[in-house]
Formats: structure tokens, sequence, C-alpha cells
């Protein structure tokens, strides 16, 4: 496996901060955010506070971003290798690995403070757990150790249904769990689907993702699995939510198209079929949430 280039110090201050924003991994992090803002929504039963929730989304992405720059950082080596990876900041050389980790370590000290000051101690111990358990258990354990690692891992991208629900309420309940485990159960097709058009690259690295180290009957029966696990959580939050028909209704037909997606993965499991998964698992996330939004304010009239 081949080094990382090196920091080369020739790039324009634009080259510089964009680097450094890339290292946060912005797309995931919107991701995350269709998640925090809609269950905020739910918790409150209507809009919170609005600096509520601009606090609650400035430190859940000072804290995700963190976490992204750390595994950057440890995940140097292979990005230079992996062809999906190669303009990464830490490979280009935009961004020296010292300057890395303490831009990460940075904010994520930042984002523990902001959340305890603006938004609640809670919160803010929830978001450093998630990133811990990202870096420590995540990129530093499982990821190059066991074909498990983005089950267990994932974990960490479902917090922020309960950081979201904490910021409210100030305590978790059932519809708060449920929520993270849909979210939970997601992560796993999501990535999977992923890492389908991407195997050759995590074998070039020994990243033992399910797809690199198992038959396609294999991947396409997990895929399946979960994704009949994410529908029937996300149909099981909506009493748990007291959330009615316009959400059951939503997530009923969109979780249908899910599964019946990923079945077509696990029947025709090529690169095409599998990208058409992915793309539909973000757009599902999208409408899923937007649809609890949706359904509170017409069922409470807000």
């Amino acid at each position: 496996m081949s080094a990382a280039v090196g920091f080369t110090p020739t790039h324009s201050l634009g080259q510089r901060v964009g680097g450094f924003v890339a290292l946060t991994k912005p797309r995931i992090i919107e991701l995350l955010l269709v998640t925090t803002v809609p269950i905020m929504v739910v918790a409150h039963r209507g809009f919170p506070n609005w600096w509520l929730v601009v606090a609650t989304v400035i430190g859940g992405t000072l804290s995700a971003g963190g976490a992204n720059a750390t595994n950057m950082y440890v995940d140097r080596d292979i990005d230079a290798v992996m062809k999906r990876t190669q303009g990464r900041p830490l490979v280009t050389g935009v961004v020296a690995p010292t300057e890395a980790l303490v831009f990460a370590v940075a904010i994520e000290v930042v984002a523990f403070g902001w959340l305890w000051a603006f938004v609640n101690l809670f919160s803010a111990v929830l978001a450093l757990a998630a990133a811990a358990f990202y870096v420590f258990v995540y990129t530093l354990w499982l990821k190059r150790t066991s074909r498990s690692n983005i089950v267990i891992g994932g974990a960490a991208g479902a917090v922020p249904v309960l950081i979201g629900w904490t910021a409210v309420t100030g305590q978790l309940s059932a519809a708060a769990w449920m929520g993270f485990a849909m979210m939970f159960f997601w992560t796993p097709p999501h990535f999977w689907a992923l890492a389908v058009k991407y195997r050759d690259d995590y074998s070039s690295v020994d990243v033992p993702m399910l797809p690199s180290v198992a038959g396609d009957d294999v991947v396409g029966r997990q895929i399946t699995i979960y994704t009949v696990a994410v529908v029937a959580t996300s149909i099981w939050f909506g009493p748990l939510a007291d959330l009615g028909a316009i959400y059951l209704g939503s997530a009923i037909v969109l979780g249908a198209l899910f599964l019946g997606l990923a079945v077509a993965v696990w029947r025709h499991p090529t690169p095409k079929v599998a990208m058409q998964l992915f793309s539909y698992s973000i757009l599902y996330v999208t409408l899923l949430f937007a649809a609890m939004v949706v359904d509170v304010l017409v069922l409470h009239g807000v």
C-alpha cells in the first residue's frame, strides 16, 4: 500500500479553506441534519424556538465535522490508494496531517462547549459520544478488521436523532430510540449499496466491507434484511411519536419502494442497480423525515 501524498505548502488560501471544509465531509453532515431538525419538530409537536434549532445544527455540524476530519486523518494511507478518495485534502496535500488532527480536535471541543452552553449538557454528551464511537470503535477498530464494521459503526450516524430529541425535551423516550433504530438499520443497506460499486477499491486496501468479502447472494440478502428492519421501525415510529396518517402512509409507500430496490439488488447485484438503491436511500430519508414535519404541522395546525 502506497503512502499518502505529502503536504505541499503551495496552495492558494481558497484551496486551503476548501480543504479544511472538505475534511468535515459536508455531504455526510447534510444527511445527518436532515434527521436532526425534523426530529426536533416531532419532539416539540411544532417548530421549536428558532435559536435552539440553529444552535443544535451548529453544534451537530461541528461535532460531526470533527469526527469526519479525524476519520480522514486516520485513513489517509488507504485514501491515497482508493480511487474514490484520491481527491481528499490529505491525499492531495492541501492540508497537512498534523493540521488536520489539530483542526478535528479543536472543532470537537468547540462543539461540546457550544452544545453545552446553548442547547443542554445531555445533547453535548451525546454528540461527543457519537464522535468518539465513530473514531475509536468504527475507524480505529472495526473498519479494517470486521465485515460488520458499518453495521456497528453506523450507530454513530443514528445519534443525531437522539441529539435532536434531547435538545427539545432534555430526555429520551421510546419514540426517540425507535428513530435511532430506524437510522441504525438504514445505514448498512445505504452504505453496502455504494460499496457494491467500489468493492475493488475496498479489496485493494484490505478493508472488509461486506461486498468485498462476501458473495453477491449474501450481500443482497443482508441488504434486504436490514431494509425490512428499516421499514418496520419506520412504521412503528409513527404511533410511538404520535404521528398520523400522512406520516404512516409515507412510511409505507417509501418503505415499499426501498424494499423493492433492495430485492432488485439481491436479484441483480450490479453496480448500476446498487447505485439506484444508494441514491434512493438518501431520497428515502429526506422524504420520510419531511413527512414527519408535514404530519406534525397538519395534525397540530401549526
